[in-house]
């Protein structure tokens, strides 16, 4: 059913992204699917990279480590921002057209009484594309500094 999956990745928080990703290998081994994981940066140095280059290195060495979880074609694709935060809704749909998904997979935090203000990501993507989004609900993590 489904031959294509994008996968939006922020490698700043991988420990939150672990259970949505577990479903990514499941699903595309089950659909036998290529997955695309997208990133967005920016221009200006950040904790994760320099450059928009080193950034789309690191997002291209984080997608070969989960091919050899899942076994299936995995791509990288990043996209740039002045503001990833304010952009991101707009360049994940605009992505969802780029790579031709016909599925999206994102981990997504629990309902909070903020999001009736400002929509979750997920939720802005389902109601802008037409392709198929599953959001994989990831517990808080928190930091107990232990």
């Amino acid at each position: 059913m489904f031959k294509h999956i994008m996968v939006p990745v922020d490698l700043a928080h991988m420990k939150t992204l672990e259970p949505a990703l577990q479903v990514v290998a499941d699903m595309a081994r089950h659909y036998d699917a290529k997955i695309t994981y997208v990133g967005v940066t920016t221009s200006t140095p950040s904790s994760i990279a320099r450059t928009p280059e080193e950034y789309q290195k690191k997002l291209d060495d984080f997608a070969q480590q989960r091919h050899a979880v899942h076994g299936r074609p995995v791509a990288g694709k990043v996209y740039h921002s002045p503001d990833p935060v304010a952009n991101l809704n707009d360049l994940l749909i605009e992505a969802v057209d780029d790579v031709g998904a016909d599925l999206v997979i994102m981990a997504t935090h629990l309902p909070k009484s903020l999001d009736a203000i400002i929509p979750a990501n997920g939720d802005r993507v389902a109601s802008r594309t037409h392709t198929s989004i599953f959001l994989v609900r990831t517990p808080e993590i928190t930091d107990t500094g232990a």
